[in-house]
């Protein structure tokens, strides 16, 4: 292939995926604007933090509140995890504030009405839109910010906690909060539903039916170090170097085999490709993985104890 197709296949990646996560963050905001933060319900996080002071005072619009909270979370995210990863975080979180603040403008002037009807139905609606949005924009490799780059912060110092575990707790004590804010129990309790589906609908979209399944990724390069290194820093899985034969040529060979989560092909593909355009890579499908990141094991592997980079016997391949 070419360098000018290179070129325009890359611009046409990139547009497709930021793209793919305004569509997200537009979700993501009429879940906010539309059933959740209209019932005072508080769905954990920044977005949770943010729609109780938009209930304190008003006048303070939430989604501008909800981009300067995450302004110092995006600073210590850029000291601890770099640039490269906040980039489209940082157009997500832009998107879906200003998203928000939008929808709340033509709440308030009469064009649209929220839902204020069934509590359960704001909570079951209200997730599943957030949830499906979330997807979408994690998918392409972004985030909304708050308490996805605080649990990526921390799980950093803490590698024995998951991330999941560490988000659990943050939306724990915005509910707690919550209780407080609001004066009763129940629009805590509809929170509780609402993160619930969210994190069902994010689960299932990234992970399929069965959280044990994933996908292998095969990859033949001559850059297998610089390969390497990248998926086993930037997207935290294991990596196995196959030693192999060309069948053709008959030389040497090595085959990098890696299992990642759905919603990591895509990452592992842009990693892949930017060291090596030319890398030969197959991807199938994995019914079923068990081991530390999948079945049973934390989301995250560290790879010093997952093994990180390990030899394997010699197979053929082309």
């Amino acid at each position: 292939m070419s360098s000018v197709n290179i070129r325009k296949r890359d611009r046409l990646r990139f547009l497709l995926d930021y793209v793919v996560i305004f569509l997200g963050c537009m979700l993501y905001a009429v879940s906010i604007a539309f059933f959740t933060s209209p019932n005072n319900i508080a769905p954990g996080g920044i977005i949770g933090i943010s729609t109780m002071i938009n209930y304190l005072f008003d006048f303070i619009p939430l989604g501008t509140t909800t981009f300067v909270l995450n302004i110092p979370v995006f600073i210590i995210g850029f000291i601890f995890i770099g640039w490269k990863f906040l980039g489209r975080s940082l157009y997500a979180t832009v998107i879906s504030s200003v998203l928000i603040d939008i929808m709340d403008t033509l709440i308030n002037n009469g064009i649209f009405s929220p839902y204020t009807g069934d509590g359960m139905l704001v909570s079951i609606f209200g997730g599943l839109l957030c949830g499906a949005g979330l997807a979408l924009v994690f998918y392409s490799g972004g985030s909304t910010g708050g308490t996805d780059i605080i649990s990526r912060v921390m799980h950093e110092k803490m590698p024995h906690i998951s991330q999941g575990n560490l988000i659990l707790g943050i939306d724990v004590c915005v509910i707690a909060i919550s209780i407080f804010v609001y004066g009763n129990i129940e629009n805590a309790l509809y929170a509780i539903i609402c993160i619930f589906v969210n994190s069902k609908v994010i689960d299932t979209a990234l992970y399929g039916m069965s959280r044990n399944n994933g996908k292998l990724l095969f990859v033949v390069t001559s850059k297998y170090d610089e390969v390497t290194n990248a998926i086993l820093s930037k997207i935290d899985r294991g990596v196995t170097l196959l030693r192999a034969e060309g069948g053709y040529r008959r030389d040497n060979k090595r085959v990098l085999l890696c299992a990642v989560r759905p919603h990591q092909v895509h990452h592992a593909n842009l990693i892949v490709h930017d060291i090596d355009p030319d890398a030969f890579i197959i991807i199938t499908t994995a019914n079923t993985i068990k081991g530390r990141g999948f079945y049973g094991y934390d989301e995250a592997p560290n790879p010093a104890v997952h093994g990180g980079v390990s030899e394997s016997l010699p197979v053929e391949t082309d």
